[in-house]
């Protein structure tokens, strides 16, 4: 298998890849967004999974079966909220993509698809974002073999992402 990054626009509880990255909360019980879309997609037993998992702290990532998706694992991870951009806010991120990146390695996950993390409730800047994405992936490529989707859920972000992998990969 080659690496490669694909960006594609739609509902990530709908990919068929290995592993679907959840953006959660730290109590990691559900919420809006794609967190409550996973939450509803993958069913009950998600939430009783994610209970005996006792939280997330920001910038580290944890994993469960994928119960009803096509995906056969979830990586939960704990996005920054933005506050001003002066509060470590770049470097929690890039920490999400590295913990779930050494989960999927760690568990043998050959495909992984990213939602946007931060850049909903939690309003990171979305093309600061991107790029963060962008470049932690590449960084993780440069090394190892994966296939990475970036879905997004508008055709703004999808619009950024285009952009942001077209100026770096």
């Amino acid at each position: 298998m080659n690496s490669a990054i694909e960006i594609w626009q739609g509902d990530i509880t709908t990919l068929s890849v290995d592993a679907i990255v959840n953006a959660a909360n730290t109590s990691l019980l559900g919420g809006g967004g794609v967190d409550g879309a996973i939450h509803r997609a993958a069913g009950p037993d998600l939430l009783d999974a994610c209970r005996s998992l006792h939280g997330c702290q920001t910038g580290e990532a944890k994993i469960t079966p994928g119960f009803n998706l096509s995906a056969k694992w979830i990586i939960h991870t704990v996005g920054p909220v933005w506050q001003d951009g002066l509060h470590g806010e770049d470097e929690l991120l890039a920490n999400c993509y590295r913990a779930c990146f050494r989960l999927a390695e760690s568990n043998k996950i050959e495909s992984l698809a990213f939602p946007a993390i931060s850049t909903g409730v939690y309003d990171f800047p979305i093309e600061r974002a991107t790029r963060i994405a962008v470049t932690e992936s590449c960084n993780f490529l440069e090394q190892n073999r994966m296939n990475v989707v970036f879905a997004c859920f508008s055709t703004q972000a999808e619009r950024v992402y285009k952009n942001v992998l077209a100026e770096t990969y």
